[in-house]
């Protein structure tokens, strides 16, 4: 930054702090997207999240003289935020100070003509502690979005050591600052939030459930016939695994017995169920996606309400729970149990949103959702075999809403379980965890 004005610097003797701001901005903002930074000064920040169109809007001409100068393929303008006023609407909206904003609700308030149902307004501040010293603070970021009419998704808090001494600082900032508690202590937030949901109906839109299945010949049947009727139409796919019980002949008779239900035998790869499932989504064409485990210990007659949450708003990933009914004493062991706890836990402090139930089989999204998730799959370091955890770290990333719906959970009536070995899954899932935690929280 040398030659360039204390004032144009992202803070004051903070080039160390704007080098982690920009890589968790980087890690939360899709590449290629259509980005507004407000306060945007030389642009640094606008060019660090490489967006295929980018606007910057900055109150001081000398500074919006600068980034003009640097960055030529980006539009900036000199305005007010709270007398901005633009024809078009962006992917995100990154806010990069409003502390000398004359009115700070209105600055906020002229944001939301500028949003599609998709946009994330992610907001750069300051901590609680900070507070006295610095001037614009975490819970004045949350009150003046939730009064502007948006809603809060994540926050994200970073940089314990705002200098930098090599090794120590990356040590703090990239470790210590993710551990709970800890991060309070942290210097920046960046809070994510998005518009206020509005609702659709349910009867406007194309449901496809995707049931993986192996060898599970005994359970097709009555899938088909508790399968409920969703949305303006109801696909099935059963993804048959490679099965040898003959359940892809058993799929093949229901489609014959059944000419007035859209059902559909897709051949899975035989890898995993996490495969399985990825394949039956990309076979799929509704609007709304679900996963219903063949085994039917969660019950099809359920499936309304996760299509609900979605089309209500509520939700973009509607995350089945087994933990808010009693359930039957044979149908989750106690190992199982204890597991899924730990890692409802874990899931719970990553993505900054409870989770109860990591493991449930049944999953809800948009597909729209879908196809963003899948271009990450498989960058965590650690493969997920079962895909619920990919599914739920893909939504962290993007900052979906994430919202558990409870489930019912029986014992299965045909078949067994494929869920063995929980030692060396849960060895598995505590790796993955261990991996996508820094960047969750940091970016790092």
């Amino acid at each position: 930054m040398r030659g360039v004005p204390r004032i144009t610097r992202w803070r004051p003797d903070s080039d160390y702090c704007a080098e982690s701001v920009c890589r968790l901005l980087r890690f939360i903002v899709e590449p290629g997207a259509r980005i507004l930074n407000i306060r945007c000064e030389t642009g640094r920040l606008l060019d660090a999240v490489s967006p295929s169109y980018g606007v910057g809007v900055e109150s001081r001409q000398p500074l919006v003289e600068a980034a003009r100068a640097r960055y030529p393929r980006f539009t900036f303008i000199q305005s007010d935020p709270d007398r901005l006023d633009l024809p078009e609407r962006f992917d995100y909206i990154l806010v990069n100070d409003l502390s000398d904003t004359v009115d700070l609700v209105a600055g906020i308030e002229r944001l939301v003509p500028l949003c599609e149902p998709h946009t994330r307004i992610v907001v750069c501040g300051y901590t609680r502690l900070w507070r006295r010293r610095l001037a614009f603070a975490e819970g004045d970021v949350h009150g003046l979005l939730q009064t502007a009419g948006f809603r809060v998704v994540r926050t994200h808090r970073l940089i314990l050591m705002p200098m930098r001494i090599p090794f120590v600082s990356e040590l703090v900032n990239r470790i210590a600052a993710c551990l709970p508690l800890v991060s309070k202590l942290c210097m920046v937030s960046v809070v994510v939030a998005r518009p206020e949901p509005k609702a659709v109906s349910a009867d406007s839109v194309s449901v496809s459930v995707v049931v993986p299945c192996r060898n599970e010949r005994g359970n097709v049947a009555a899938a088909v016939e508790r399968m409920p009727r969703l949305g303006r139409h109801t696909e099935i796919l059963f993804c048959d695994d490679r099965s040898t019980d003959g359940t892809g002949d058993e799929v093949r008779r229901a489609i014959a017995r059944n000419p007035d239900r859209d059902i559909r035998l897709i051949d899975g790869p035989g890898i995993c169920k996490a495969d399985n499932v990825w394949t039956g989504f990309r076979a799929s064409r509704g609007d709304i996606l679900i996963i219903l485990d063949a085994d039917l210990t969660v019950m099809p007659e359920e499936l309304p309400h996760f299509v609900r949450a979605l089309t209500d708003g509520r939700a973009e990933l509607a995350n089945g729970s087994r933990m808010a009914y009693p359930m039957q004493k044979s149908a989750m062991s106690r190992s199982h149990v204890i597991g899924n706890r730990m890692m409802s836990a874990i899931f719970s402090y990553l993505l900054d949103h409870p989770v109860k139930d990591t493991l449930c089989g049944t999953k809800a999204l948009w597909r729209r959702d879908w196809e963003r998730i899948e271009a990450q799959l498989g960058s965590w370091g650690v493969q997920d075999r079962w895909g619920d955890h990919e599914l739920l770290l893909g939504a962290g990333r993007l900052q979906l809403a994430i919202v558990d719906v409870p489930v019912h959970y029986q014992e299965r009536v045909h078949g067994v379980s494929k869920m063995v070995g929980v030692a060396s899954n849960l060895f598995r899932m505590l790796r993955l965890c261990a991996a996508a935690g820094p960047r969750l929280k940091t970016g790092s």
